[in-house]
């Protein structure tokens, strides 16, 4: 099979095309809302507002500034670890992210706050955190096929998953109800299963082919542990940037901070013991720790307790680091999903254990724990959910994490499919994780690239280890 990989014209005609859709759809149905308008002043003296401070833009602003760093630089960063694939890992992260937020801003506009008597969405500082949320999740699924495909195909993955993620976020936000403040089902759950499922359509028999490509140096090592470090430490701003002001913020950052710090000392304890010699291995240390997190972003906002946060992120270094040892190999060698960046380890196991425990937090919830009014507040049950129970609360949390995982396998099923189509410039098997199939290197990298020594697998190096243990 050829692969012609010029992209010369179809890049430039995509991203033309569609930053132009952007412009018109954004001049038809983009509106500030009543606190980012020139008629705010106007908006204090009718609802007697005091003082600037009141703008929900003082609240929200710190938080979207974590997070914006982390779909930036953290995830970016993240994935640098190939040793030729630096670039395609910022550079495209850097394309699809700007470009994923805009589309994301209309596709959660028409489904969460479009103004039935205008017709316009008004957004502000909440609606760019939920952007960029959105945006997290297509960044998830591109470490499934990171350096297998083109900028064009990741453009039209994101296309299709921020679509998808707005339809599905709206099923379980609004029809279910049920609460999902840091995503581990919305984001994390959805964004996994949507790039294993892609990554599964995208199989490449013949990859073997770019093995000496398929690993670190250690200087590429070091970049993504950078990437590891901004997202470690903004995550507490990551789960609890949407949350309520008040308790239920102030809890989610504290759930998220110590379920982060447990699950480093696990994860450095299962890499250590899953070798002879006792050496730590980098892949587990830049993305195991990180799983808490992601565990923690359902119920971070619940009373789960100090304790109850250390239990999760304890058991999710473990079972995170087990996967990149075990689960990456299976995965390739027996349902032959070519996962690069183990985002099955990372976010969809981690992802389905914070609904896991997000159902069972809601489900054994208290009014002698939470409080009548607590208990409202916690879980929203106002206007047409006010009678509902906790224990239907927990079913609902349950209902939602499985919603969340048929978007993500059956999109990316079909999604991938048209990926397939020989027509997106995507690279050949033997020129996968190379930065030289679509970027223009500095001349000293180019007469030194035959001279790369071969390096073991980034997931899968851990094979060759298993008879020593």
């Amino acid at each position: 099979m050829l692969f012609n990989t010029n992209i010369r014209l179809t890049l430039p005609v995509v991203c033309f095309v569609w930053q132009i859709a952007m412009i018109i759809l954004f001049g038809v149905f983009i509106r500030y809302d009543e606190e980012s308008d020139a008629h705010w002043v106007e908006t204090k003296a009718h609802d007697n507002i005091t003082s600037d401070i009141e703008n929900d833009f003082y609240f929200r602003y710190p938080s979207f500034q974590d997070v914006h760093v982390m779909i930036f630089v953290g995830f970016g960063f993240l994935m640098t670890f190939l040793k030729r694939y630096s670039f395609g890992a910022v550079g495209f992260n850097f394309l699809i992210a700007s470009f994923g937020l805009q589309w994301a801003l209309l596709m959660q506009g028409w489904f969460h706050s479009l103004d039935p008597q205008t017709g316009k969405i008004f957004i502000g500082i909440e609606s760019l955190i939920n952007a960029d949320f959105c945006v997290a999740g297509c960044l998830i699924a591109y470490g499934a096929v990171l350096g297998k495909v083109s900028p064009v195909q990741l453009l039209v993955m994101t296309l299709f998953g921020v679509t998808l993620f707005a339809v599905e976020e709206y099923i379980i936000l609004n029809l279910l109800h049920a609460r999902d403040a840091g995503g581990s089902m919305v984001i994390h759950t959805f964004g996994g299963y949507y790039g294993l499922s892609i990554s599964r359509v995208l199989y490449r028999p013949n990859l073997h082919q770019s093995k000496r490509m398929q690993g670190s140096v250690y200087h590429s090592d070091t970049f993504a542990m950078i990437g590891t470090l901004f997202l470690w430490m903004f995550w507490p701003s990551f789960n609890s940037a949407i949350t309520d002001h008040g308790d239920g913020q102030h809890r989610a950052v504290i759930n998220t901070y110590l379920g982060l710090a447990s699950t480093v000392l696990t994860t450095v304890a299962i890499s250590s013991l899953s070798q002879k010699t006792g050496k730590l291995d980098m892949v587990h240390i830049q993305n195991s720790t990180l799983a808490g997190g992601v565990a923690l972003g359902t119920a971070a906002e619940f009373m789960i307790s100090p304790y109850g946060a250390l239990i999760v992120g304890f058991f999710c270094g473990i079972i995170s680091t087990m996967g990149y040892i075990f689960i990456s190999p299976f995965l390739e060698k027996t349902l032959k999903i070519q996962d690069t960046c183990g985002i099955h380890n990372l976010h969809a196991m981690p992802g389905v254990i914070g609904g896991i425990v997000g159902a069972i937090t809601a489900a054994a919830a208290s009014e002698s724990v939470y409080g009548k009014q607590g208990l409202i507040n916690t879980f929203d049950f106002t206007g047409d959910f006010k009678d509902r129970t906790v224990l239907t609360q927990g079913g609902y949390q349950a209902a939602g994490m499985c919603v969340s995982i048929v978007f993500g396998v059956v999109g990316g099923a079909i999604v991938g499919s048209i990926l397939k189509l020989p027509i997106w410039g995507d690279p050949a098997d033997q020129n996968c994780f190379d930065d030289e199939v679509y970027w223009e290197l500095p001349d000293e990298e180019e007469e030194h690239q035959g001279s790369i020594p071969p390096i073991l697998e980034y997931n899968n190096h851990m094979i060759h280890k298993q008879q020593d243990l």
